[in-house]
């Protein structure tokens, strides 16, 4: 079960069924993500792809008759206009149509009534309907589910689509099960199960000893998750300067050269990345360090690499490592700017106050803390608000619960109106009764730890004690310990064996921590096989984004003032 594989896979039968020859890759918004995340465009020209056109901003009509176009496209009602229009009057000599799922028949027919210069060589459908992150995580870019704190029917479709995709493209015919708290869950779950049963022969795959299971979780199980500051490599990443398809934007970096405003990160071109990513910050500029030592013996060069502003002056001052290390200069930067950002908006101190927030019940310390960092200038509106959100669930029925205090702090503060309005709107989103086990599990005396790093000034290991309920349900899962009262089956069969592949999706996005934690099970899990998937992987600002869209429109009480959403 490998989501990068199965895209790969895909793209290079596309290209190779099109026979050689230069090509163009006619694509959409959608499959143009999916493509970027699987093939870097150097090695797309290896196979003779020359141009990439997006096919809802091809305005150039020039005729080019020698190239054949390779069109890998999402079989949409504008797509099918679009290609339809393109075909009556054709730019391309030859036309090899790709539908990354289920078309219609009478859009084919459509589509053959317009290829009237018969130019059309393939139409055919390949399900790669999904975005590959990593071998074992996947996305489908939709931040936005919930609406009125049900299913966006429109969302709801491309789910559906997105994962009946996968499940093809894995070859998967799964035994499905659903977070029962969740109508959503439930009615993803009937979805799906509906759209294999109308679509058997797709479906029709060989029998496993154990059959896989489909596990679909709704976020407002878990929200404390996304709303923590992060400290293993990718997930900070995400967390401070946001991933987008691979990229990361450092033009507001202070200094940042040219060549380094937009930089990719991706585990399948990037080997230090792949080692990496699930790395501590701390242990990432450790590794970094070590690799600057090996080459400085080599050059007999005798500057002192004791921080992440030594190894910044190092990349400078030595341009034949750059080109040594391949993209380490990349990683310098980025460890860089993240250990900037942790010194200037204090984020050692507000993790240790979410940490203990979210592992331990210690309410007169808690709201000490949140209110002297609230009062402190270096702390962000943001942080101050993440803050507010873990107390407002971890006390939502204490006795002594401060909330209206703890926002007049924040308008005393001069936080802007939205993030006041977020705090009711998050309340409703994480209603009690979406959730099927205890949200906080308190935990040891010590939630964060910080270790100094020998031999490097200003960096530390932060170690954090919180982990995702998404850890719990897959223990259970894999132990056949999961109730099925709380996760019942779609269907009169249940497995009573041990699983051996496991996909989960997550309505209303994941986290890369849950990635984490996948990856780690994948490692230490002989024989089970687990891919995580989302509607998209979120941050904080990400998931606040969800929740204001979730409660638009919700009319709700909170500490007695009834309030409507706009």
């Amino acid at each position: 079960m490998n989501t990068v594989a199965a895209i790969k896979n895909y793209i290079l039968k596309m290209i190779e069924e099109s026979g050689p020859g230069m090509k163009v890759l006619l694509m959409d918004k959608e499959t143009t993500s999916i493509v970027s995340m699987a093939f870097a465009q150097s090695e797309m020209s290896l196979k003779e792809v020359f141009l990439f056109e997006r096919i809802d901003t091809n305005v150039s009509k020039e005729p080019m008759r020698h190239l054949k176009c390779v069109a890998f496209l999402r079989p949409t009602k504008d797509n099918i206009e679009l290609l339809t229009s393109e075909l009556k009057n054709p730019k391309y000599g030859q036309y090899y149509i790709y539908f990354s799922n289920v078309v219609n028949k009478t859009d084919v027919k459509t589509l053959a009534e317009a290829d009237e210069q018969e130019v059309v060589r393939v139409v055919q459908e390949f399900y790669g309907d999904f975005v590959a992150i990593s071998p074992h995580l996947f996305s489908l870019n939709v931040v936005g589910c919930y609406q009125s704190l049900n299913w966006d029917l429109s969302v709801l479709e491309r789910t559906v689509q997105g994962l009946t995709a996968l499940l093809a493209a894995l070859r998967k015919c799964p035994m499905i099960r659903y977070q029962n708290t969740s109508e959503m869950a439930k009615r993803l779950a009937e979805s799906i199960k509906s759209t294999i049963s109308k679509e058997a022969a797709l479906f029709d795959f060989r029998k496993t000893e154990a059959p896989p299971i489909l596990l679909i979780l709704d976020r407002r199980e878990d929200c404390i998750t996304p709303l923590l500051n992060q400290w293993t490599y990718q997930a900070m990443v995400h967390e401070l300067l946001t991933i987008n398809n691979n990229r990361v934007n450092l033009a507001n970096v202070p200094g940042i050269s040219k060549d380094l405003q937009e930089i990719v990160l991706s585990s399948g071109h990037d080997e230090f990345y792949a080692n990496n990513l699930y790395l501590n910050f701390g242990e990432v500029a450790s590794t970094i360090k070590d690799m600057m030592e090996v080459f400085q013996t080599k050059a007999k060069s005798q500057q002192k690499v004791e921080s992440i502003a030594d190894m910044k002056a190092f990349v400078e001052n030595y341009p034949q490592f750059k080109k040594m290390s391949g993209t380490l200069a990349k990683h310098v930067t980025v460890m860089g700017e993240l250990s900037r950002l942790t010194a200037v908006y204090n984020l050692l101190e507000v993790s240790e106050a979410e940490q203990e927030l979210a592992c331990q019940s210690d309410h007169s310390l808690s709201i000490q803390k949140i209110r002297k960092l609230i009062a402190n200038d270096k702390v962000r509106d943001l942080d101050a608000l993440r803050l507010i959100l873990l107390y407002a669930l971890r006390y939502e029925r204490h006795a002594s619960n401060d909330l209206v205090g703890l926002l007049d702090a924040l308008k005393r503060k001069g936080i802007a109106e939205k993030y006041i309005n977020l705090v009711q709107s998050f309340q409703q989103f994480t209603i009690n009764k979406m959730r099927s086990g205890e949200l906080f599990r308190n935990q040891d005396p010590v939630a964060f730890t910080r270790k100094i790093l020998k031999g490097l000034k200003g960096v530390e290991n932060i170690y954090t004690q919180h982990v995702p309920a998404l850890k719990d349900i897959l223990d259970d899962l894999i132990k056949i310990k999961l109730k099925e009262s709380s996760y019942p089956y779609m269907g009169p069969y249940q497995l009573k064996e041990r699983p051996q592949d496991v996909i989960v999706f997550m309505i209303g996005g994941t986290t890369y921590e849950e990635a984490l934690v996948t990856h780690q099970l994948n490692k230490t899990t002989p024989g089970i096989r687990i891919v995580l998937g989302g509607s998209t992987v979120h941050n904080f600002k990400s998931f606040l984004e969800e929740v204001s869209k979730a409660t638009s429109g919700v009319v709700r009480k909170s500490h007695g003032i009834s309030s409507r959403q706009h």
